[in-house]
């Protein structure tokens, strides 16, 4: 029984590391659900302000997947016009997966800039703002999966 709840446990690691890039999947929450599975039904125990602590990073990490694109819109020069735009295109882009989810925070932050007055030259800058925090976003859900995988394997060994 052990060495199936611990196949489990990796293959929920692999499915979270997978879903940080693939939008079908739960990303970091499947990868901490697997550590917590391991800790459940396993032979491995981690503390409970391990438990607490990773449990409050997955939820800070699903915030923050939908509000670093507006940051990097803000911080690409972007007004509010942009961020709002930003914000629907993230909306939007959810019906329109895999590509939707990259494409539209980034179009929503031009039409925004666009709409809002802006010259094109700064739409795009906000447009490339909030692709590059989409990017930043991703980096830091695959580096905690990662991080998730190397505690399991250290608490096996």
């Amino acid at each position: 029984m052990e060495i199936f709840v611990i196949i489990l446990s990796f293959l929920m690691l692999l499915g979270g590391l997978a879903g940080c890039v693939l939008p079908v999947l739960p990303g970091v929450t499947l990868s901490f659900a697997g550590l917590l599975l391991l800790h459940l039904l396993g032979p491995v125990s981690f503390s409970y302000y391990q438990l607490g602590g990773w449990l409050l990073l997955v939820v800070l990490l699903q915030v923050l997947d939908y509000v670093t694109p507006m940051l990097g819109s803000k911080y690409g020069g972007g007004t509010a016009y942009g961020n709002r735009g930003c914000l629907a295109g993230t909306i939007l882009g959810l019906f329109f997966m895999p590509w939707g989810i990259i494409a539209g925070p980034f179009i929503g932050a031009v039409v925004g800039e666009l709409l809002g007055g802006s010259e094109f030259h700064r739409a795009l800058r906000a447009g490339i703002g909030s692709l590059l925090g989409f990017v930043l976003g991703t980096l830091l859900k695959v580096l905690v999966c990662i991080y998730f995988m190397v505690e399991c394997i250290n608490a096996l060994v």
